[in-house]
């Protein structure tokens, strides 16, 4: 597989967070930076790209609004590196794009790891091309595993391939890495194995550089969360999915917060989640933190481009917050496509 070395988001935030603390410490007394650098509490968060911009939001507002002697460090590491990390007990807490798995339930019970799960909002995969693509206006499932399915290595490899009339030119493959729980989401949904795929495309955790590389390029396609369409949609193509299902009557559905919401959109519509790491729970400033951001989740995500939960949903995830209820209504099984608030609310 093709990956790419670019600037983590993360990690720049992470650095100017970290040159602004050190220009602070540089410019008062020293027994003042000492007193300042005791105070001063750092929460490590790590994960999905995907969830990166609703925390990143919170965080932000969290520390100039509420506590400015707390530092919120995020990274990202992909759905899958981020419960490597947290399963180790090396951060705080984890945004994951898909619910935790069995691998990452054993590997956080052997180092004495419990965990909060808390779904936070709501989000579409959206599909992209070119917009110089003009024969490309939908896709169905099965194009997408005819495209993305691991037979399709060497053998699917240009548009005519997929349907009669397109172009006969050949597909430039861009998407999220491995340990993305998006890939992992879309696979499942779309291959149906989860984590199963061609690995022949250009694979990036950093998903507005996948935007970019499909602006660039009229034969490209590439899949990623909602909120980066939205971000680069005056330069990308969005396509309909059709999920093949007669029943529902609604054919190839675009993504958007109304086809996200209303279930419309299927099978690439998914919850997005925080986990919390209990141990890390016992400390006021993670408290006060996690908190904020289910009081403050629903907020940020409708101006992010994504889906809020209900308001009862977020309450009763602040019940499962306060009372350190661990583990996950998901059994474990990482990415399930097809499940809907209602849904969500019922595993409550």
């Amino acid at each position: 597989m093709k990956g790419e070395v670019t600037a983590n988001p993360g990690v720049l935030r992470t650095l100017s967070l970290m040159a602004a603390a050190v220009f602070f410490l540089l410019s008062i007394g020293h027994g003042d930076a000492q007193a300042v650098r005791k105070s001063v509490k750092i929460i490590k968060i790590d994960g999905s790209s995907t969830v990166y911009p609703i925390t990143e939001a919170l965080a932000e507002e969290f520390q100039v609004r509420e506590h400015g002697n707390v530092l919120v460090t995020i990274d990202i590491s992909g759905t899958g590196g981020g419960f490597m990390k947290f399963c180790r007990g090396e951060t705080d807490i984890s945004n994951a794009s898909r619910p935790i798995k069995l691998g990452e339930v054993a590997e956080c019970r052997r180092h004495n790891v419990e965990y909060i799960e808390i779904p936070v909002a709501y989000d579409g995969i959206a599909v992209t091309v070119n917009p110089l693509n003009h024969r490309v206006k939908s896709l169905s499932v099965e194009d997408l595993k005819k495209i993305w399915g691991p037979e399709a290595q060497g053998s699917v490899t240009k548009w005519s391939r997929i349907r009669k009339g397109w172009p006969d030119r050949k597909i430039h493959l861009y998407g999220p890495a491995p340990d993305s729980g998006t890939y992992d989401y879309f696979t499942r949904a779309i291959v149906g194995e989860q984590g199963s795929s061609r690995s022949d495309y250009t694979s990036s955790e950093n998903y507005n550089l996948l935007a970019r590389r499909v602006a660039a390029d009229k034969y490209a396609l590439s899949f990623f969360g909602l909120f980066y369409y939205i971000n680069n949609k005056d330069k990308l193509k969005l396509v309909a999915i059709d999920d093949g299902d007669p029943s529902n009557g609604k054919g190839a559905v675009y993504p958007t917060i109304e086809t996200v919401n209303n279930g419309t959109y299927q099978p690439l519509s998914r919850p997005i989640f925080i986990y919390v790491s209990r141990k890390a729970a016992s400390r006021q400033d993670i408290r006060d933190f996690v908190e904020y951001y289910i009081k403050n989740a629903g907020k940020v995500s409708i101006g992010a481009g994504y889906i809020p939960l209900s308001a009862e949903f977020y309450r009763l995830a602040m019940k499962r917050f306060e009372q350190r209820k661990t583990g996950s209504v998901f059994g474990g099984e990482g990415a399930r496509e097809g499940v809907s608030m209602s849904d969500l609310m019922r595993m409550e």
